[in-house]
């Protein structure tokens, strides 16, 4: 059964008390932290250190968080061309726990912690979870991966800090979710939102109601969703969703978190300064204003990342948050997301590269659609032709029409923007597209279909 009420503000947890704090005393903290991270910095990172130089700046330049402008950008790249130690700001022996990530075409690239910075990634866990409504006594379904990247085990540290029971999951078996579920008295779930929608898919194709189990929350990590996929699973599941947000090469899920009222995301400012910046010119945006997500890490001992761009696209939330808290707020990730080239499949059409992640924040950006799509490449006339295949909400797909029609031509027109290359978008019920362990492709090329192999 489900609790008497799940429409109770997010019980307040100890670690929290810095969300509340004076924003004069959070800016000291902040800039005590930065000349802390820039000293740090130039004196162990090489490759900041040459930019620093570059710029005719030395740590003694920075007097605090005011002058966080003046320090040069670090981008994904640098973090690459530093492969595998080159960013590391401690002796390898001080290490605790190394991350290796990136993929193909992007090179690898590895993210360090400290015993600190361990504590310190578990602190914000516990704050960000303690945001959404997480609480001692939750018995949370944590299937975020456990292996090379961070989402799984810093979730976990930070739930189980916040005296909830985990269970780690596959995040592919969706039976065996569905049956942890119902038979262990799941109250919360961590999770990505297109693989949670599967576990929605799943329960709706045997017709099993989630919304009789007594999950009553949900944080979903590693991917920007839209409001559509919010209705989607709190209608269908019975559940609040929370969006927690955290790249792996700044921390991992941690960063910034939405609170009870889902009308922003509390960026945890004393462990990360963020900034908006102007995508072209890096220059500051003001309050309101669209741009590039910048992060510096303060406080980390290992790699204590300074303005790095994170190739998200946000903007920063002025107004108060009825919550209480004087964190600011970004808003929420991933409608007109900025793609981060190189992160996902490449594929050339016509002479021009196009990344399905490119695709994906397109799709994203028009409300109606879910996660689940493909690329299907093949050759017509001898050209190559580009579809786009993507699923929708069943209450769309029911729907006259016309509708279906509008929202069809809103993607091609997204998606030609977004690409430069015009796609023919194809609208499918929800779980058409096919999926291999809970995963779709979301490259199929058929352009050599039919042609004659090279002799």
């Amino acid at each position: 059964m489900k609790p008497a009420s799940q429409d109770a503000p997010a019980t307040f947890h100890p670690a929290s008390s810095l969300d509340f704090v004076p924003r004069e005393h959070l800016r000291r903290l902040q800039s005590e932290r930065l000349r802390e991270a820039v000293g740090r910095a130039f004196e162990n990172v090489a490759p900041f250190r040459q930019r620093m130089n570059k710029a005719g700046l030395t740590p003694a330049a920075i007097h605090g968080i005011d002058d966080v402008h003046k320090l040069p950008l670090t981008n994904r790249s640098d973090l690459e061309d530093a492969y595998p130690f080159g960013m590391l700001a401690v002796p390898l022996q001080q290490v605790a726990r190394l991350y290796s990530a990136g993929s193909a075409p992007g090179k690898p690239f590895v993210v360090a912690f400290t015993r600190r910075d361990v504590d310190a990634w578990t602190e914000v866990v516990v704050r960000a979870l303690a945001s959404c409504g997480f609480h001692q006594g939750d018995v949370i379904q944590n299937a975020c991966g456990h292996e090379l990247l961070a989402d799984g085990q810093g979730l976990h540290d930070g739930a189980e800090a916040l005296g909830a029971a985990v269970i780690p999951c596959s995040a592919g078996d969706f039976t065996r979710r569905i049956a942890i579920l119902k038979d262990l008295g799941v109250s919360a779930v961590c999770s990505t939102a297109s693989s949670f929608l599967q576990i929605v898919d799943r329960a709706e194709k045997v017709e099993f109601q989630l919304r009789e189990l007594p999950l009553r929350i949900g944080a979903f990590v590693g991917e920007p969703w839209s409001e559509t996929v919010r209705q989607r699973i709190e209608q269908s599941a019975g559940l609040k969703a929370f969006q927690v947000y955290g790249p792996t090469e700044l921390i991992g899920p941690g960063v910034a978190a939405e609170c009870f009222h889902q009308s922003g995301l509390h960026v945890f400012e004393d462990h990360f300064y963020p900034e908006i910046v102007d995508p072209e010119s890096g220059e500051p945006s003001a309050d309101g204003q669209e741009g590039e997500l910048v992060l510096t890490a303060l406080g980390r001992q290992a790699m204590p990342l300074i303005r790095y761009r994170t190739g998200e696209w946000a903007a920063m939330v002025a107004e108060p948050c009825p919550c209480g808290r004087t964190l600011r707020r970004i808003r929420r990730i991933g409608k007109g997301r900025r793609p981060k080239v190189g992160l996902d499949d490449v594929v050339v059409i016509e002479g021009v590269s196009v990344a399905a992640a490119q695709i994906e924040a397109a799709i994203l950006a028009v409300e109606g659609t879910l996660p689940p799509y493909q690329i299907v490449l093949s050759e017509q006339g001898g050209l190559d032709h580009l579809a786009v295949e993507i699923e929708v909400t069943p209450q769309v797909f029911s729907d006259r029409v016309g509708a279906m029609e509008s929202l069809q031509a809103r993607l091609a027109e997204e998606i030609g923007q977004t690409v430069g290359i015009h796609a023919t978008v194809r609208l499918v019920e929800p779980r058409t597209i096919e999926r291999s362990q809970g995963e779709t492709k979301k490259v199929v090329d058929k352009r050599s279909e039919g042609r004659p192999e090279s002799p």
